[in-house]
């Protein structure tokens, strides 16, 4: 019978905030950060980590606002992008971990690329999944966004609002999806359920607001992926609205030699392609991170 991986749960303090971490795997593997997205947690990664923690040890933290990790008032607490990469990285150092390959998701993207900026030494590979840095990824779906971004009115945050309602939260599970038997229900419901605490709606419009500060960063996520070279591997699902397909070609202008795969599913490809997803994610780490 194969060995079982036991995933643990812990919450330190970081810079005096509660983050909440999922960990798996051997403390002295080779360490791969998993990085979520808008508007779930680490519980996204709940069925890849035991299948990488055989050989990998896996950190996956909640942001701020986000999973099990506080949410402090957003009139007492900077949520930003900035901030989020700060405390992943005092949640690194924390951990002692100097090195790490990153798996990065819609948020996690630029949280992942703001953090390699900090530190291009430590990155010893990436895995983009629905995950931008090219202005060519800023399709329809953003349009109301950069309203807000322009003039951050009150009208443009509040015209935001269906971006935390429950048929947008059900929607970014299920649109696109190859085969809706695979998406279970309760990822719609629990995300949900933490949108609507009391105080969390401000936070993410906050965010939807701050997100305007990562775009100016592209060229310089571009001139890192250039002068670092990390080995790369892009799994896409080519049918997400929000993260569309037209952002994970242009990796390949600064990073020629990335891996990409566009596969027939959409925003949270796990949920639906983890089967097909998890091989490729743990070949790579094993050919370009890790060689035996």
């Amino acid at each position: 019978m194969q060995a079982v991986v036991v995933t643990h749960y812990h919450t330190v303090a970081v810079d005096g905030v509660d983050i909440f971490y999922r960990e798996a795997g051997p403390a002295d593997g080779p360490v791969v950060l998993l990085l979520h997205g808008f508007p779930t947690s680490s519980h996204m990664f709940r069925n890849l980590i035991p299948l990488l923690a055989d050989r990998y040890h896996v950190i996956a933290p909640d942001y701020p606002g986000f999973g099990q990790s506080a949410m402090p008032d957003h009139t007492q607490f900077a949520y930003t992008f900035g901030h989020y990469a700060d405390l992943v990285d005092g949640l690194l150092q924390q951990l002692k971990i100097q090195r790490y390959a990153m798996y990065v998701m819609d948020y996690g993207a630029p949280v992942g690329y703001r953090l390699a900026l900090k530190h291009p030494e430590r990155v010893s590979g990436l895995i983009v999944q629905n995950g931008n840095a090219y202005e060519e990824g800023l399709k329809e779906f953003w349009d109301p966004i950069k309203a807000y971004w322009a003039d951050g009115s009150a009208a443009h945050r509040e015209a935001l609002s269906f971006l935390v309602a429950p048929e947008t939260t059900k929607f970014q599970y299920t649109d696109g999806m190859s085969d809706l038997t695979r998406i279970d229900p309760d990822n719609w419901v629990h995300d949900q359920a933490l949108l609507d605490r009391p105080g969390n709606k401000d936070i993410q419009l906050d965010l939807f607001h701050d997100y305007g500060t990562n775009v100016p960063l592209y060229p310089k996520f571009q001139a890192f992926f250039r002068d670092y070279k990390p080995p790369t591997l892009i799994v896409w699902g080519k049918n997400d609205k929000i993260f569309p397909a037209d952002g994970a070609s242009p990796y390949l202008r600064d990073l020629p030699d990335a891996e990409l795969h566009l596969l027939d599913t959409g925003h949270f490809a796990l949920e639906d392609k983890l089967d097909v997803m998890a091989p490729m994610i743990h070949d790579f780490l094993d050919r370009k991170v890790a060689p035996h």
